[in-house]
């Protein structure tokens, strides 16, 4: 994947990660009708309340990692590990054109979470 490419793919991807961002549905946990209803429905509406929030955080998680990989692409750097400065192999860019380390160094963070 060539540098315009991973640009393209990943303002697809901001954009397409800003727009759930945005159009994500408010839940009302609390407020006016919460007395009305049964302990089921205010389970139900606090779980989905949770997952709309983890989905959130995930989003905006994401939204970071793209902004960091389209920052790299400015300075050019992009494509290369962050920890050691090899070249990140093509198929990992293919699959994530936001991936800052090569694969050696993703196993270890998520190894060790360092």
């Amino acid at each position: 994947m060539d540098a315009e490419q991973a640009r393209r793919d990943l303002d697809d991807e901001r954009r397409r990660l800003t727009g759930l961002e945005q159009d994500a549905p408010e839940t009302a946990v609390e407020g006016e009708g919460a007395m009305d209803r049964d302990a089921g429905d205010h389970g139900r509406d606090t779980e989905q309340f949770l997952d709309e929030q983890a989905l959130d955080v995930n989003a905006k998680r994401q939204i970071e990692q793209i902004d960091a990989a389209l920052g790299r692409l400015d300075d050019g750097s992009w494509g290369r590990c962050v920890v050691c400065g090899r070249d990140i192999d093509a198929e990992r860019l293919e699959a994530r054109p936001e991936a800052d380390r090569c694969r050696e160094h993703q196993e270890e963070l998520e190894r060790t979470g360092r």
